[in-house]
This record gives C-alpha cells, structure tokens and sequence, in this order.
C-alpha cells in the first residue's frame, strides 16, 4: 500500500510559478513510476506528466509545451511538479499517482495509488 500527500497548491497570477510535491509513504518509492494528473471543474481528469521510477525517462502533456518539469528525489520519497508560465487555463486540482510499474504510462487506469489533490488557481 502507498499513501501520497500532494502538497504546493495555491492562488497565483498568470505568468507565475509553482512547485508540487507528493511525498509517498513506503520504503518502495523507487520501484514505483509516478504521474501528474489534473481535473478542472466539469472537466475529465487529463495527465500531465509522468517518470519513471529512476527518472530518466519522462513524458509530457502536449498542452505543457515545455512549461512544467516533473522530477523525483526517490531518497526522499518525493515527485515534484514544476510549473512555470502558468495560465488561466491550468486552474484545476492536481493528483499525483504511482504506478506499480517500472514503465510511464499516461492514462489514469494504469496507475495503483493517487492522492487526495491539492488545487491550483490561475488568476487573469
């Protein structure tokens, strides 16, 4: 069993930054790929971004364009979401998800274990 605890979110300007993290309970964090997902209100959840569990291998949402860097300290336990140039448009809340997995995926059913969210808002 993994428990993750997204924390980070908040109100920022558009043209801002912020930094998530999720912090996985367990001694197996590095055996586990993890994943950033979001859902805006009356939206489907779409992914954002993924890792493996060594992170040298990440994917990308196409929406991001370069602007959100995902990254993992597994000595801590921890996968962070850097997002910069953040817009209106990515006001959602925000899940990180470990997969039981070795292999990044970017579809919400192939991930085990997701967090409870933690919402960002893009102010214009």
């Amino acid at each position: 069993q993994v428990q993750l605890v997204e924390s980070g979110g908040g109100l920022v300007q558009a043209g801002g930054s912020l930094r998530l993290s999720c912090v996985a309970s367990g001694r197996t964090f590095s055996t586990y790929a993890m994943g950033w997902f979001r859902q805006a209100p009356g939206k489907e959840r779409e992914f954002v971004a993924a890792i493996s569990c060594s992170g040298g291998i990440t994917y990308y949402a196409d929406f991001m364009k370069g602007r959100f860097v995902i990254s993992r300290d597994n000595a801590k336990n921890t996968v962070y979401l850097q997002m910069n140039s953040l817009k209106t448009e990515d006001t959602a809340v925000y899940y990180c998800a470990a997969r039981g997995s070795s292999t990044v995926a970017m579809t919400g059913y192939e991930y085990d274990y997701w967090g409870q969210g933690t919402q960002v808002t893009v102010s214009s």
